[in-house]
């Protein structure tokens, strides 16, 4: 059986320290969203069959089926803390085999990796794919549909959350689990390339503004020289990583 990959997108307008994230604009003048930068980036890669928008319940949340029109793309709602459910709905409304996550507030994933690391969780046939070791909003997963289904059978309130893999991550003996390591100048625990606070949405848009030409696969290299280079942005977000790393999935 040919194994169908979907890219499922948790979205809602949640946000105690930034409201509506992913809604944020990466380019005010051209309005383009960090969602748009994620969904055109996901429709680059070859591998990736489906996109889906699972989309919170909740009026505030009602806008996203509107950038699921604007895209060309379907969505599924589902309960508000019940994220796993919502991916696995995601690949259901598709006839998904796998799941592609990534989080709807990240825009610069290493696109570079995903292609190659997709042939290798098939090869390996793997229940899981976990490209962890890099900067925090870079990497993703890739899920066998039938591990989330059964970790949302067997696991607790705490699996059915936005720690979607973690009851796999919990029992690796129950699973089939690769866990891959980015090469050491893209794991770099100063940086951060999500956007949870005002001072990430900042960062962000400098990021874009310099880079936009190469939108929406912005080179994951260049962002670092570029910080580097920028050590006045860094100390931005610098206080923030000490906390993201430490409750990170590892």
């Amino acid at each position: 059986m040919k194994r169908k990959l979907v890219a499922a997108l948790a979205c809602r307008n949640h946000g105690s320290r930034l409201y509506g994230k992913p809604l944020q604009n990466l380019d005010i003048e051209n309005g383009v969203r960090i969602i748009d930068n994620i969904i055109d980036g996901l429709n680059s890669l070859d591998c990736i069959d489906s996109i889906v928008l699972g989309i919170s319940e909740g009026e505030d949340n009602e806008v996203f089926k509107t950038v699921a029109k604007q895209k060309g793309i379907e969505y599924i709602v589902g309960d508000q803390i019940d994220v796993l459910h919502r991916l696995i709905k995601c690949a259901e409304k598709v006839e998904g085999t796998d799941v592609f996550r990534v989080t709807s507030e990240s825009p610069f994933l290493h696109h570079k990796a995903v292609d190659q690391l997709w042939e290798e969780h098939c090869s390996q046939n793997n229940d899981a794919t976990f490209y962890d070791y890099i900067i925090d909003g870079c990497g993703f997963e890739f899920i066998r549909l039938s591990a989330l289904q059964k970790s949302h059978l067997k696991g607790e309130e705490k699996h059915r959350s936005e720690l979607c893999t973690l009851y796999i991550r919990e029992h690796l003996n129950e699973f089939k689990v690769q866990k891959i390591k980015a090469p050491d100048h893209l794991n770099r625990k100063d940086l951060r390339l999500t956007v949870d606070n005002p001072e990430d949405l900042v960062i962000c848009r400098k990021i874009y503004n310099e880079f936009k030409n190469q939108a929406p696969q912005i080179s994951l290299e260049d962002i670092i020289e570029y910080l580097d280079q920028h050590p006045n942005l860094k100390d931005l977000t610098y206080p923030l990583t000490i906390e993201g790393y430490n409750t990170m999935y590892i």
